[in-house]
């Protein structure tokens, strides 16, 4: 572990701005980075190749993701990638080099792939994939299960699994529908085509579209302001709002007659009122 500054190279794009030291670490293609507290940052670091999810990526990955369920520290997690790409996804050289695989292995190996990287879903935190650049197939996939997505107004999004003749993997055939409804979803999983910030934004792929320039700083102040809200209550918000909320209003009255209660009984319920009355930011600590 190694503490840098935060003048060094940034994985989101735009012009640095001083926030402090900050802890850092390098796992195999992937970097972890600390800039405030209770903000982490997962940065898909493998430029070379887009930021294509390698092996080695992928068991660092999951090896960092379940650390962060141990830690009550972590507020909010930010996913993004190094240099110009979020993720061209996958690395399917290896299913050109093996046609004769039989389907149970494949089965088996893609089982692994898409559990090891859908974890961040497990994480009962807020998360936020900033998408800085082409979020392509399995990189989608990826953003599309962060709780929010925010993308640089240039980034390319897309599913392009039917013009390489696959179908789609990764929890895609759900994720997407979820986000953007069943006829957006069809729409770009039978044409695999490609659509940018702003139009990502009109389909409801992306909640907000920030500008290159200003790209990081937004980025790091949303989570910043996810941070700052009162972590009990933010982690039953969202479970509340997991895979499109409760199946039916009588579910939602039964889950919230419960959860609003256990957070009635907190110490930062009352300093969110103490702050509300003294007209200053809150300090809530999670109890």
């Amino acid at each position: 572990m190694t503490l840098r500054h935060s003048g060094a190279e940034t994985p989101l794009r735009g012009p640095r701005r001083a926030v402090g030291w900050w802890i850092v670490t390098n796992p195999m293609h992937l970097r972890v980075e600390r800039p405030a507290d209770g903000v982490v940052l997962l940065v898909l670091d493998n430029p070379e190749v887009r930021n294509a999810m390698s092996d080695e990526m992928t068991a660092s990955w999951e090896r960092e993701v379940s650390a962060l369920k141990q830690d009550r520290s972590v507020r909010v997690v930010v996913v993004t990638g190094e240099g110009s790409a979020f993720s061209s996804g996958g690395n399917l050289a290896w299913l050109a080099a093996e046609p004769g695989t039989p389907v149970d292995v494949l089965r088996t190996r893609m089982l692994a792939f898409y559990s090891s990287w859908l974890r961040i879903r497990e994480l009962e935190v807020p998360t936020i994939a900033a998408i800085n650049g082409p979020a392509i197939g399995a990189g989608l996939c990826l953003a599309l299960a962060c709780d929010l997505r925010v993308a640089a107004r240039e980034a390319k999004m897309g599913a392009p699994f039917v013009k390489l003749g696959l179908h789609p993997g990764m929890a895609g055939t759900y994720l997407l529908p979820d986000a953007v409804g069943a006829a957006v979803a069809r729409d770009l999983m039978l044409t695999g085509r490609v659509v940018q910030g702003d139009e990502a934004l009109r389909l409801g792929l992306v909640s907000r579209v920030f500008e290159a320039d200003t790209f990081r700083d937004d980025v790091l102040a949303l989570a910043g302001e996810i941070a700052a809200t009162a972590p009990v209550a933010s982690r039953l918000t969202k479970l509340a709002l997991r895979e499109g909320g409760h199946a039916s209003f009588a579910e939602a009255l039964q889950w919230e007659a419960l959860a609003q209660p256990v957070t009635m009984t907190t110490d930062d319920l009352l300093e969110g009122l103490a702050a509300a009355t003294e007209k200053r930011a809150p300090r809530f600590t999670g109890t």
